[in-house]
């Protein structure tokens, strides 16, 4: 069993963040992730992260994991803010992921995984793919432009940014997988709208 993480999206106000977005919630911690907003946690250096196992997506499990998020988020959301789950909860989400199609719990955060380094590359503006490194870039524009931002936020976020642009997601390396994403942008989008807020 993968060891569990809980990282959070920067709040709502800092909606421009999206790659951060996008790696917390289809991250495997993602579905641990509660309802309520919290501090953005920065990522481990990437010595501590283990590789993705890149796959070929496929039609099947972008619908398992849409159809599964939203039953890991009803599991985990009961859990108090950074607990660890029991047994139970550990059962219940290899439940949740079997009954949509996937081996176990590992298979689906995989899956997500897979997604996750996708939509890393994807402009939110345009629909379109164009590579992590070019996202963060234009987020960091985004985030130095930002009159409404305080400079506190703004300095924290401008860091944030410049350490994921230090390391970007991988790169993709089943290009078929960004055409099965497209495919299923809006709808993954919509699914992490609940958590941006």
């Amino acid at each position: 069993m993968r060891k569990f993480k809980f990282v959070r999206p920067v709040s709502g106000a800092l909606n421009i963040v999206w790659l951060v977005v996008a790696m917390a919630i289809l991250s495997p911690g993602a579905a641990l992730a509660q309802g309520k907003p919290a501090p953005a946690q920065a990522a481990p250096p990437p010595a501590e992260q283990p590789a993705v196992k890149q796959i070929a997506l496929t039609e099947k499990q972008m619908e398992g994991a849409l159809t599964a998020q939203k039953q890991m988020d009803a599991i985990t959301g009961k859990l108090p803010e950074n607990a660890k789950p029991d047994a139970k909860i550990i059962a219940q989400l290899e439940d949740a992921a079997k009954k949509n199609g996937f081996v176990n719990y590992d298979d689906y955060t995989n899956v997500v995984d897979n997604i996750s380094i996708v939509l890393a590359g994807f402009d939110p503006a345009t629909k379109k793919y164009v590579g992590p490194e070019a996202v963060i870039k234009a987020q960091i524009a985004q985030v130095e432009a930002d009159k409404k931002m305080s400079s506190k936020d703004k300095k924290e976020a401008l860091a944030e940014l410049n350490d994921a642009l230090k390391s970007p997601a991988p790169p993709v390396e089943n290009k078929g997988n960004i055409d099965l994403v497209s495919k299923y942008y809006d709808r993954l989008a919509a699914a992490m709208g609940d958590d941006q807020q």
